[in-house]
């Protein structure tokens, strides 16, 4: 891949206009007196902006029709800063290696207290969240998986005569976040029947469950409400207890004493879950195909339990937990010198994150070469529901965009990230409070690019591989999605997160008076092995976007919102955005496109007419003519 970064070119347009994105692309020029033409015109237009103050330029005055489309490197480079050098990378195939991700790749983890809110009840479903759970179901041909759990579902006990959903009594002492004294009652199952063609988890209290008599009566209880309720195809998993590791030394107060190990732990859960079954078999025994746990559920790997030495105390000696599920976030809301760049658009500290998860499952597996998959149960940026100015902004989006590709290529079949009512990292606010406003929140319009991304895994299955990127620092990640186990490239993903803040100290609400130079990167990638046939092909254009990593609002995929205000999170597409970008393979075997900093651009390889797509054996074919790429 060859990279152009060029920071002056940029000072030129004013990338902050609103609604102002157009980033012109490399083309095929046509005769020398052309392009010679063309040359002379872009030197007069800059001499034109040098007489003009930068506050007066618009995206559309200078460089979108006439100069960004000039090769990087050639008289606009020269004339109005230097290029930072050109590196040559390569594009190679994927060997694939299993990696391809599992159905509803994209899927949530939603706190047990919030559930109600997020899915509504029979005569008030939530359509909000229907609606942003289809526009995800629509990209990747089935909706997400939902987890309902979290710290909550280890509160949670069962009150027959409840004559509401749930009764949830705070202890700011303990949490200002959600609940941590919790009744539920009989109408609390009726959320799960608000979502049509989605599967659930529903999390069961293993932390008062296991060691008292009103957690063990409420255990038998309420299981066979879940059967009744996850029936007729909705269940996913079955779950009990939620982050077991942290049961002794849990800051929201410890339910267990400080003796409590792995195989205290193990004895427990084997004692729940055979309880468990045990009322399937009485009340549902239809569910007992689909029974399995996602288990242990450890809140990360360097706590008080370990995932590996539970397993060696025989957690799974039953086999009944079908996905090895772990939580994961890169760092805490509150934890020193976290900061939007530094930490959530830190490509080096999300990467760090995901692999020590890696090798503690690399331990597990050669303990136990049949241990089940490795998902995400729950995850998220900070833990403690985020931090806002970091959590809820278009960082985080770039953050959830790489999080969840990242964890795509190292192998994690399936991610759940997590959210709740007024929490800060949530893809979206299900109902009005007197703290959050209903609304799509920054972090979804991550979760629907990497979506998009990733595609259909039941229709054209991908492989996806980081393309590293030697010399680019820590700001900056790549990935190439490979269909038909590695052989044929997709598409591909860049990531610009170097930070880019537009509003009064980066908190997304009041623009600064002056808009600071949003600074570019051009990237050629150069792809290996190309056939003649694939040089001059054209490459879809498809971008993630926003006024800069502190927005808060005015978030676009690919000219889509997806907001509540709009038409209730169904997708909207901007007239003000400008969508339909393409760029050609050049004879080179080449491919280039313009990057500006805290954004990022999916260029997609699967030639498109009329929304069309259909593949051949080496390729691609689209309506009117097929093209081949590939090796």
């Amino acid at each position: 891949m060859r990279l152009h970064e060029n920071e002056e070119s940029a000072r030129l347009l004013d990338f902050d206009a609103a609604t102002e994105h157009d980033f012109a692309v490399e083309d095929q020029w046509g005769s020398r007196s052309r392009r010679t033409t063309r040359l002379r015109l872009c030197v007069f237009m800059l001499f034109l902006a040098s007489l003009v103050p930068l506050s007066l330029l618009s995206a559309s005055f200078l460089l979108p029709d006439i100069c960004l489309d000039m090769k990087p490197g050639t008289l606009l480079c020269s004339l109005v800063g230097p290029s930072a050098g050109a590196a040559q990378f390569t594009i190679s195939s994927s060997t694939g290696d299993g990696k391809h991700v599992f159905d509803g790749y994209v899927s949530y983890s939603i706190e047990l207290s919030s559930f109600p809110d997020f899915a509504g009840n029979n005569s008030h479903p939530n359509t909000f969240s229907g609606n942003l759970l289809e526009n995800l179901g629509r990209y990747m041909g089935s909706k997400p998986y939902i987890r309902v759990g979290g710290n909550t579902q280890d509160y949670a006990l069962y009150d027959a005569s409840l004559p509401y959903a749930l009764n949830g009594t705070y202890d700011l002492k303990r949490s200002a976040d959600y609940p941590t004294t919790i009744f539920i009652g009989p109408s609390y199952f009726e959320s799960y029947n608000t979502w049509k063609d989605v599967k659930f988890s529903h999390g069961l209290n293993l932390g008062l469950g296991g060691n008292s008599s009103s957690g063990w009566q409420s255990l038998k209880n309420t299981v066979p409400l879940v059967c009744r309720a996850l029936g007729k195809g909705k269940l996913y998993a079955w779950q009990y207890g939620n982050e077991p590791d942290l049961y002794s030394t849990s800051a929201q107060g410890p339910v267990r004493p400080p003796s409590w190990d792995e195989a205290t732990y193990v004895e427990q859960w084997l004692n729940g879950t055979r309880m468990i079954k045990t009322l399937i078999e009485e009340h549902c025994p239809e569910l007992l195909d689909s029974y399995g746990y996602l288990a242990p559920a450890f809140g990360g790997v360097g706590n008080h339990l370990k995932a590996p030495k539970a397993w060696a105390a025989g957690i799974n000696s039953d086999k009944n937990i079908k996905l090895f599920s772990t939580h994961n976030y890169i760092s805490g809301a509150t934890s020193p010198g976290v900061t939007l760049q530094d930490t959530l658009l830190n490509h080096a500290v999300t990467k760090r994150s995901v692999e020590a998860h890696l090798a503690e499952y690399t331990t597990l597996h050669a303990q136990d070469p049949s241990a089940p998959p490795l998902i995400f149960g729950e995850c998220n940026s900070l833990y403690n529901q985020g931090r806002p100015g970091l959590s809820n902004t278009f960082g985080a989006t770039l953050w959830a965009a790489d999080f969840l590709l990242y964890s795509a290529a190292a192998g994690v079949k399936r991610v759940h990230l997590h959210m709740g009512t007024d929490y800060r990292y949530a893809s979206w606010q299900p109902v009005a409070t007197r703290q959050t406003t209903i609304g799509t929140k920054a972090p979804y319009y991550g979760n629907i690019a990497a979506a998009a991304f990733l595609g259909n895994p039941a229709r054209s299955p991908v492989v996806v591989e980081e393309i590293p990127l030697p010399g680019r620092g820590n700001h900056e990640a790549a990935y190439a999605a490979f269909t038909r186990d590695g052989t044929t490239l997709a598409r591909l993903i860049v990531l610009n997160m170097h930070g880019h803040n537009t509003t009064v100290g980066g908190a997304g609400l009041v623009p600064l008076p002056s808009t600071p130079a949003r600074g570019a990167v051009n990237y050629t990638f150069a792809i290996a092995g190309t056939e003649p046939p694939g040089r001059g092909m054209v490459v879809s254009i498809q971008r993630l976007w926003a006024n800069g990593s502190d927005a808060i609002t005015g978030i676009t995929w690919d000219g889509w919102s997806y907001n509540y205000e709009l038409d209730e999170g169904r997708p909207v597409r901007l007239s003000n955005v400008t969508v339909g970008e393409t760029t050609v393979i050049d004879a080179d075997g080449g491919v280039t496109v313009t990057v500006p900093h805290s954004s990022a651009v999916v260029l997609d390889f699967l030639a498109r007419k009329d929304g069309e797509r259909v593949q051949t054996r080496r390729g691609v074919k689209t309506r009117g003519g097929s093209f081949r790429f590939g090796w």
